[in-house]
């Protein structure tokens, strides 16, 4: 089976988990803002883990073990590029002041709004790879079959990681999020108030309907996940370019996970410190991949095998040589 996207049973699963999963969250075990657990964090991140290796379960029952690999290594890289999209939104947070209680309230809306964006990105991007595929040729005493966008993504890649790597910590903290495409998009349609109002996204000021802060701060995080996005698509698209099914429900499931990962990695910061240099190592590994693809063929066990112990070994590194802390004045 080349493409999931024609198998009903394994939409109708996806499309059923998400939807419940979704309702349940916003209105049942959040329907009132609260400040997040450790506790909670932790359990809401082994059910949608669980969740994702279940799933994983029926790709494998279904499909094999080609797609369950391509479904697991898409997985593990969207997690491991989505956790520096975090740290970006603890500065987000922190630089508007939203109280605790609202921060789960504008990751749920933020993971709505990536649901879409995903979704145009990859099954778009899965057409346009289609129609770029340069006439076969003669290369090496090979015959190849060079696609133009994968070839590009490649490059992008393995320069994006190389500039991970030499990234100084503090770009992002002395960042004006107000200045925010995001911000400036709320505050073109709307007016917007200088205070919050508990959880509401509008409030009601001398008779006059305003928006609220928490708005902006939402334009914000969705705009910071749609620069996130260019990253983190052209690289799984080097795991299943073909297969949108694949890309997508793989997708849907590392990000789902984010808000509960958000508030341990609030709280636990120190244990990715030297994360940032596994990431660079991935990107560029999936960057070389996409390039010398149509020489040599990477498999996706291979690539699960080295994001997986890339990662391991960035956590250990972290524990092992942590960051020294500023003395408070």
């Amino acid at each position: 089976m080349d493409n999931l996207i024609n198998h009903p049973g394994l939409i109708a699963v996806f499309s059923v988990v998400v939807i419940i999963m979704l309702l349940l969250d916003l209105g049942v075990f959040n329907k009132k803002s609260h400040v997040v657990t450790n506790k909670e964090a932790v359990i809401w991140s082994l059910v949608w883990i669980g969740l994702s290796m279940l799933f994983s379960g029926f790709i494998y029952y279904y499909a094999g073990m080609e797609k369950f690999s391509q479904f697991q290594s898409a997985y593990w890289i969207e997690k491991a590029l989505s956790v520096d999209n975090l740290f970006v939104f603890i500065l987000v947070f922190g630089f508007f002041n939203v109280p605790k209680e609202n921060h789960h309230k504008v990751l749920f809306w933020g993971i709505i709004g990536a649901l879409v964006l995903r979704a145009v990105f990859i099954f778009s991007g899965v057409g346009l790879i289609k129609l770029t595929y340069l006439p076969e040729m003669e290369m090496f005493g090979h015959a190849l079959r060079i696609n133009v966008i994968l070839t590009i993504f490649g490059l992008f890649l393995v320069y994006a990681g190389i500039k991970s790597w030499f990234a100084e910590d503090d770009d992002d903290e002395n960042k004006d999020f107000s200045k925010s495409p995001g911000a400036k998009v709320v505050h073109k349609f709307f007016s917007v108030s200088k205070n919050y109002d508990k959880d509401k996204f509008f409030t009601i000021e001398n008779g006059k309907k305003l928006a609220t802060p928490l708005l902006v701060v939402v334009g914000v995080i969705e705009f910071t996940d749609l620069l996130f996005a260019v990253d983190s698509i052209p690289a799984i698209f080097a795991i299943a370019p073909d297969d949108p099914f694949i890309l997508y429900t793989s997708n849907i499931f590392a990000i789902l996970g984010l808000r509960a990962l958000y508030f341990l990695l609030a709280n636990f910061i120190h244990l990715f410190s030297k994360l940032k240099y596994g990431l660079a190592i991935i990107l560029a590994f999936i960057g070389v991949k996409m390039v010398i693809s149509p020489l040599y063929h990477i498999e996706s066990i291979h690539s699960l095998i080295v994001v997986g112990s890339v990662l391991v070994l960035s956590v250990i590194a972290s524990l092992a040589f942590p960051e020294k802390q500023e003395a408070e004045v």
